[in-house]
Formats: C-alpha cells, sequence, structure tokens
C-alpha cells in the first residue's frame, strides 16, 4: 500500500466567522506542534468538473505589507511550478516578471501614502 501523508488544518473564527487564528501541521514533519499562519491559499484541481476549488483565509492580524508580500512569493512559486511542471519557459519568465511589477507597484503606493 502507498504510504499517506494528512495535513491539517485549525481556523479559530471570532463571533463574526472572520479569522482569529490560523494553524497548520503535516503528518510528516518532526514538528510536535501547529504550526501558526496569517494567511492562507489552498487550491484544488477538479478534473471532473474542470475547475479550481479554492480557500483562502487570512487573519485579522495580517498587514497590507504582509500580504503583499505573501501574493509575491505565491505568484513566484507559481512560476516555479508552471516551469517544472511544463516546457513553457517564457511563461514562467511572464510570471516572475508580473509577481515582480506587483510587488513594485505596492512598494511605490505605500511611499505616496507616507
Amino acid at each position: 500500500m502507498a504510504k499517506t501523508s494528512t495535513i491539517q488544518i485549525q481556523v479559530a473564527l471570532d463571533d463574526n466567522k472572520v479569522p482569529e487564528k490560523i494553524e497548520w501541521s503535516a503528518s510528516d514533519t518532526t514538528a510536535e506542534r501547529m504550526n501558526k499562519a496569517k494567511a492562507m491559499m489552498v487550491a484544488f484541481w477538479d478534473g471532473a468538473e474542470a475547475t479550481a476549488l479554492r480557500i483562502d483565509l487570512w487573519t485579522k492580524d495580517m498587514m497590507l505589507d504582509e500580504m503583499a508580500d505573501f501574493f509575491y512569493q505565491t505568484m513566484m512559486t507559481m512560476a516555479d511550478t508552471w516551469q517544472r511542471a511544463t516546457p513553457h519557459k517564457e511563461q514562467s519568465e511572464d510570471l516572475r516578471g508580473f509577481a515582480k511589477e506587483f510587488l513594485k507597484k505596492f512598494n511605490e503606493k505605500q511611499e505616496e501614502q507616507k
């Protein structure tokens, strides 16, 4: 039988169902306790329906600059994944370029608002 791994996610919600705390653990790690996170993005591909199922959550204390970094890093990781999974390196570079421009524009906007 193939080995299985379990990922557990716990989300604590306030009275308005806004996430206050996100914690996760995986069965294939040496960590003995839950790991904390301020945000998460999980996507599943449903082949039968040809659609992406997504869960995007962030806690109340997630700062705007942290969200921008989170999006930047997520897009860079998506570019890496696309490059490993396909022969389309140019599109990976396009996504990396977009991610860099996204973060640059965010930082410029932040400077303007100071």
